[in-house]
């Protein structure tokens, strides 16, 4: 290995040295990235211990202060961009547009999160009484546990460690096991850029065993999630035992509805870029496609013939357009979605198979895929598949297309196609989600504004906005009296 990452090898088997370990290897390629100590309960307990002393200290900190050392750290991560993508293309499997568009997210993240050290906003009121003021500030709440996902390895860290650390807040970080290498970069530009010692922790392991403790440690005060439904719900039972505050970003199986009088050209490219960007492994990915029976046909045809344009390949190659999904394991579970959705009774358009042929063989590359004919009842319209296919359902008129848009138990992004302002608008109202677009894909969230869903895709939080500081900090609110006298509010004289 002569690349730039090579040294998270040696330095990982130093810090391992009584330690089991493990690598983490392209899905493109099988290419060591890194070797990894694969760690604990006790390790948990020690970044806790860690975190909890630096808090003491980071907490007085002046916001400003705090916010000054993050802007130093997105300038190192614009500085060390192209470096970052290219860790991406390689660990996690993005081409290089996404990879490079998942790293500038953190960079706006963080010059906006960074901003708020100079805001950090509370209210002040009228008092009902004389010579009384009256104020709310938010205050930093502890120690915050992150368990981040292996699909946005440098934006979905710093969505969560950004809000918290302006805050006042000190990080214990749990990365995906499948993206060890860009989580250690990231935590060291972190210090690089003037983190103190203590305040960002990363430990390396599994859910069951790292995941876990940090879930039930009682010195974590905050926990935050990225991941699935079912993990989430463990998160927030074990959460429960000690009162944590527990924000969970959990799945999503997003539509894009495409009404009769809607631009095709533009709802095609829509849904390309939203059901097989990252391979479909997004929350946000479009795995269903509601079409008005009148346009049905012709967008069918369309979008089949994007589709098989498409070329798979390595995510550094310039001419890829679709990577491998991240493992074995995955690939697994989508090939297995394939056959759910032919013994359904779904018409196969195209794809739905392993492609191993040539170098493709080396890694986990699945052909874009697309169902025709699909009941909104089926599995693969109602669950998560969490890779590059899509579901195509026919309906009637808005009104079905709403009622299916609706018909599952998650909520996060939706879409619609129209020309139509009212349909628009009412599209804007009836959909269930945290997210709507109007005439553009399911993705591309924007960091200024809130992120997160409805029903079974999260627990209410959201991150990103002003809304993330919400779940890194407690309201207080102060009264200060200098009537020179004992005044009680609520008493009648």
């Amino acid at each position: 290995m002569d690349r730039a990452w090579a040294r998270f090898t040696r330095l990982a088997i130093v810090a391992a040295t009584d330690t089991e370990t493990f690598e983490s290897t392209s899905p493109a390629d099988g290419e060591t990235i890194g070797v990894f100590p694969r760690q604990g309960p006790g390790d948990v307990d020690r970044a806790v211990e860690a975190a909890k002393e630096a808090y003491e200290h980071w907490r007085l900190v002046p916001a400003p202060k705090r916010g000054e050392i993050l802007f130093a750290f997105a300038r190192l991560l614009e500085q060390e961009k192209a470096s970052l993508t290219d860790l991406m293309t390689h660990e996690m499997g993005k081409v290089r547009a996404e990879a490079g568009g998942d790293v500038q997210e953190a960079i706006d993240i963080t010059y906006y999160m960074a901003g708020e050290g100079r805001r950090l906003f509370g209210q002040t009121t009228p008092s009902e009484l004389p010579d009384k003021w009256n104020m709310s500030v938010r205050m930093p709440i502890g120690v915050v546990g992150a368990i981040t996902p292996w699909n946005f390895p440098i934006a979905i860290p710093s969505w969560k460690l950004i809000p918290a650390l302006v805050c006042g807040n000190t990080i214990v970080l749990k990365p995906a096991t499948d993206t060890p290498a860009l989580a250690a970069r990231f935590v060291e530009l972190l210090h690089e850029a003037g983190i103190p010692e203590g305040v960002v922790n990363i430990v390396y392991g599994g859910g069951g065993s790292v995941g876990d403790r940090m879930a039930r440690h009682p010195d974590i005060r905050v926990i935050t999630l990225t991941g699935s439904r079912e993990t989430g719900v463990k998160v927030l039972e074990a959460g429960a035992e000690t009162l944590k505050h527990v924000h969970l970003e959990l799945g999503g199986k997003n539509a894009i509805i495409v009404m009769d009088d809607a631009d095709l050209d533009l709802a095609v490219d829509g849904i390309v870029w939203s059901a097989f960007g990252t391979s479909g492994q997004r929350c946000t990915a479009a795995s269903r496609v509601i079409a008005h029976e009148r346009v049905y046909d012709a967008l069918q045809k369309r979008l089949v013939d994007a589709v098989e344009a498409l070329r798979l390949g390595p995510g550094w190659e310039d001419a890829t357009d679709i990577g491998p999904v991240i493992n074995g394991a995955a690939l697994e579970r989508i090939h297995e979605y394939t056959h759910v959705g032919v013994g359904e009774g779904a018409k196969l358009l195209t794809g739905g198979e392993i492609a191993s042929g040539g170098d493709l063989g080396k890694g986990f590359f699945y052909r874009p895929t697309i169902f025709g004919d699909v009941d909104p009842q089926m599995r693969i319209a109602q669950e998560e598949i969490f890779g590059p296919t899509t579901a195509l359902i026919k309906v009637r008129d808005f009104d079905e297309a709403i009622r299916v848009s609706n018909g599952i138990k998650f909520g996060l992004s939706s879409s619609i196609f129209t020309r139509d302002v009212n349909k628009a608008f009412r599209a804007m109202r009836d959909l269930v989600a945290g997210i709507t677009y109007v005439n553009a894909g399911t993705i591309g969230a924007e960091v200024h504004l809130p992120f997160g869903g409805a029903k079974d895709t999260g627990n209410g939080h959201r991150e990103a906005g002003q809304a993330a500081l919400d779940v890194f900090t407690e309201w207080k609110s102060v009264y200060v009296d200098y009537s020179g006298k004992l005044q009680r509010a609520q008493i009648d004289d």
